[in-house]
């Protein structure tokens, strides 16, 4: 994050705002495509973060937590657009860099079948969390801050959240064991 790129946008550059935004857009794009698990929804809840922090920045009082306040404003944007769709539409779409290899392509796939299986067993705010903390690295107490809730609630989402994905990739595991009651084919 450049600082005097923020301190430009929130004079009204455009092209300042324009330079951020072509930056940040990744960092952004991923977190809302790990909240919201389709690549559409993510495209549009990424979109209006970008109209909201151009329509907000002048108002950040500190540029250096121009990271964290773009996070916030994007997670809203992540609970609106998940407010707006059904609960969960499956993103077919392989994200780059995420091709599976050969060897062990059907294995890969499976894995990542049994993650989102895991995954719409949870609520945007266990998934807001979760991202935060696993795919960011934040701490929960960067979590807590970003989100604007309190440092318990974050422990309790994911623990919940996590909770859920165990029991609902468990439980496809099971099915798919032979022997097993749902599992076994006749």
């Amino acid at each position: 994050m450049d600082r005097d790129l923020v301190i430009r946008a929130q004079a009204g550059d455009h092209r300042a705002f324009d330079q951020l935004a072509l930056a940040d857009y990744p960092r952004l794009y991923r977190v809302a495509h790990g909240v919201l698990r389709d690549a559409a929804h993510a495209e549009d809840a990424t979109q209006q973060a970008y109209l909201d922090i151009w329509r907000n920045i002048a108002r950040l009082r500190d540029p250096d937590k121009f990271e964290p306040w773009s996070y916030r404003l994007l997670i809203h944007a992540c609970y609106a657009e998940a407010r707006r769709t059904p609960k969960w539409v499956p993103d077919t779409a392989v994200a780059p860099g995420h091709e599976p290899r050969a060897a062990d392509a059907y294995a890969s796939v499976i894995d990542r079948d049994e993650l989102e299986q895991g995954f719409r067993q949870i609520s945007v705010d266990q998934r807001a969390v979760i991202v935060l903390h696993y795919l960011l690295d934040m701490t929960l107490e960067q979590v807590a801050e970003v989100l604007g809730i309190r440092l318990g609630t974050v422990n309790s989402r994911i623990s919940r959240g996590m909770d859920a994905m165990r029991k609902a990739m468990g439980a496809d595991f099971e099915d798919r064991r032979p022997g097993s009651r749902r599992g076994e084919v006749a």
